[in-house]
């Protein structure tokens, strides 16, 4: 069965600044800030949630199905896709713009700086998600703002269970939209800072958000997470990295765990435990979509 991953396709810019933004930065000056980071390394990477979440549950053994948009610059995002045997067939090219892209600047305590171009992004609600019977459920992470109301309204049209996991695109949405997402949602994921705003925007807590969804995740970083469902939680334990060396990516190898799990009718604290094992992969390796499953 298959997952339909709502969310972009983008371009990664990451560099590596090798001091602390700390050390660069006057709180009292915040006002006036202007500052510069000497960035010594640089590379270019295949990213976006979409993708990387994508790649993720790919190399797990299920089988993804992105639905994003690439822009006039995408042949080899898409040729890429397709080499690792990703459907590419609800993936759009728009010919008018640029693929999304994101700049992206680690510091050497793995505190990251990101500027996002949305470019082709902006084009996804083009994209319709339609009823298919080997289509088990679907995923809306960060994308259009257009598009994410919409995939979302069309999944539970469709009867099609999704997981809401807004991430970065959270505060583009007021109390009331929130409310929708989730209500017409099966399972909430968020990490800490996001579920504290996403209750104070909805008004619902920890708690209550839980029995209404048939499960809600809250990611803690090295911290592992918790699993809350029908107001009852329980905390799933950190998996200890082998080396920390790029962050990058890390919330989707987690995604891409959730939904593997989920596909394979896991209980939800299971998927919780695959998605912490996922992500300490993925820190110890280079790129959101370079690295491989080495336990």
């Amino acid at each position: 069965m298959a997952a339909l991953i709502c969310g972009s396709l983008a371009f990664d810019s990451i560099m590596t600044f090798e001091g602390r933004f700390a050390e660069q930065i006057l709180p009292d000056q915040l006002h006036i800030l202007n500052v510069s980071f000497l960035v010594p390394s640089l590379r270019r990477d295949f990213g976006g949630c979409a993708g990387n979440i994508a790649y993720g549950l790919k190399l797990l053994g299920g089988t993804p199905l992105p639905v994003a948009t690439l822009g006039n610059d995408g042949a080899d995002y898409l040729a890429r896709l397709q080499r690792l045997g990703i459907s590419t067939e609800y993936v759009q090219q728009v010919s008018d713009t640029y693929t999304a892209q994101a700049m992206i600047m680690t510091d050497r305590d793995n505190n990251q700086i990101t500027a996002f171009h949305p470019g082709a992004m902006m084009q996804a609600h083009m994209i319709r998600v339609e009823p298919r019977a080997d289509v088990k459920l679907g995923i809306i992470s960060p994308d259009g703002r257009d598009a994410m109301i919409q995939h979302a309204e069309q999944f539970a049209r469709a009867g099609i269970p999704f997981v809401f996991d807004p991430g970065q695109a959270l505060p583009m949405f007021d109390g009331a939209e929130l409310r929708a997402f989730v209500e017409q949602s099966t399972w909430v994921t968020v990490n800490d800072y996001e579920g504290r705003m996403l209750c104070e925007r909805t008004g619902w807590s920890l708690e209550e958000l839980s029995r209404r969804v048939s499960g809600l995740v809250v990611t803690l970083g090295a911290h592992g997470c918790e699993v809350w469902q029908g107001g009852e939680r329980e905390v799933v334990a950190p998996v200890k990295p082998t080396a920390v060396v790029d962050p990058t990516g890390c919330g989707d190898a987690w995604r891409a765990a959730l939904l593997f799990g989920l596909e394979e009718g896991w209980s939800l604290a299971r998927c919780a435990a695959l998605g912490n094992r996922m992500g300490a992969l993925k820190i110890a390796q280079r790129g959101p979509q370079n690295y491989a499953l080495v336990e």
